[in-house]
Order: structure tokens, then sequence, then C-alpha cells
């Protein structure tokens, strides 16, 4: 199944570029909004077309939220910088009447999709604690425990910023810092995710696992390409 991944797109439209019929699941990383750009309005339409994109390809297209996404789907919560009062109420209303398209992770095999990534650390606090075990045990797959996570009261642990990001603690899936996952992604698992900006997409491998950054389009309009 050949995949394209669009990193953090910050409103930029440059993912039109991309032919939708040459591939089977076209996957946004995440981070639709907020930039120091772009106007509102240029934010608003690409975010728009982004979704009507997935409406009329609900299962090739999958958009994951990032952590400048979520502070307009859940405000006033889970605020971070970036966050733009002018566009609040027109973004909170767009992300909540679509909140069914959107989700956290996406899975194919032990090839995992998110925003920032899920560390050994994060995962041994968070998701073997017996109430989580106990809520999102039944999914098939750690994407499936994920996004039922984010439909429970418990949703803010997958939005705690660690201690690289000015928070406590371990970084969560839409704010683990590059120094955290570098060094510390989730055994068994190849992640492709955004969040930290890179000169160009990397890949860092070890025997079981892997971390592949993709945003890169602050300097180049570059997608990643992977068949699975």
């Amino acid at each position: 199944m050949k995949h394209i991944v669009i990193g953090d797109l910050h409103g930029r439209d440059n993912w039109q570029e991309i032919e939708i019929k040459d591939y089977d699941k076209i996957v946004f990383i995440g981070d639709y909004c907020d930039s120091s750009e772009l106007s509102d309005f240029a934010i608003l339409e690409n975010i728009k077309n982004i979704i009507s994109l997935k409406k009329r390809h609900p299962d090739k297209v999958v958009l994951l939220l990032g952590n400048h996404d979520i502070h307009y789907l859940h405000f006033p919560r889970y605020q971070c910088s970036g966050f733009r009062p002018s566009m609040q109420r027109d973004l909170t209303a767009l992300f909540q009447k679509n909140a069914d398209l959107f989700r956290i992770a996406y899975q194919k095999n032990n090839y995992l999709f998110m925003h920032a990534g899920v560390t050994n650390n994060w995962y041994d606090e968070i998701m073997r604690s017996p109430v989580i075990k106990e809520i999102c045990g039944q999914e098939e797959n750690l994407a499936g425990q994920l996004n039922r996570l984010e439909r429970t009261v418990h949703r803010g642990l997958l939005y705690d910023a660690g201690l690289e990001r000015g928070g406590y603690g371990y970084g969560g899936p839409l704010w683990a810092d590059i120094k955290e996952s570098f060094t510390d992604m989730l055994n068994g698992y190849h992640q492709v995710v955004g969040h930290n900006r890179v000169d160009e997409i990397r890949t860092i491998s070890y025997t079981n696992r892997s971390m592949t950054y993709t945003d890169v389009l602050t300097t180049k309009v570059e997608f990643y390409e992977i068949d699975i």
C-alpha cells in the first residue's frame, strides 16, 4: 500500500501539488493552523479544502491532529504558542463540526503515524496504567487505543508537553520532542512523525524500531513516501 505523508503545513497549500490518484493513503501529519506568515483567511480556506478532500476520499485521506490544532478543537484548553484569538471562533466551529474526520494516530501493520510520536517512557507510564488499559485495552492496535483515549476525559494525557518543551515528565504523542523520541522511540514500531523541524526528511533506525521525521515544509516542498 503506497503512502504519502504530508508534514506540518501551518496553513500552506503545497499539498495540492500531490497527485491523489497515485497513492493508496494520503496522511496529513497535523498542525494545519498557526502561521507567522499567512493570513487568517488563507489558513482557514486551506483547512476547509483539506476537510473537503477528506470528504471526497474518506478511505484514502487520513487527517491527524497536531498540537496547533487541538487548542482550537478543545478551546480553551491545551493552548500553545502561535494561538490566534482572531481565528478561534471559526476554527473551533470547523474542528468541532468535523471532529469525526480527525484522529490522533493511524497504523498499518507495525508502522505508526502521528504528530510527534510515542516514547517508551511515556508508553510505560500512561498506556500501561490500569485505568487506561481498562478503557483502551479492547482496541486491536496502539493507534486504536490512542484514538479511543482522545474520546475520553483522560485525553489530556495525550497533550502533555515534556521537559524539553517546557512541561513536566514525558512528552505525549502530540508533544514529544526530538530529543526524547530520537533515543527512546517505542520498541517494536516504525513511526512517522512531524512536530520537530528538520532540514531533510530523515529516518533514525534501530534493530526493531525507527522514527522518520517529516517536518521540512518551512524550507522546502518535500513529502515522505513509503510502501507498506
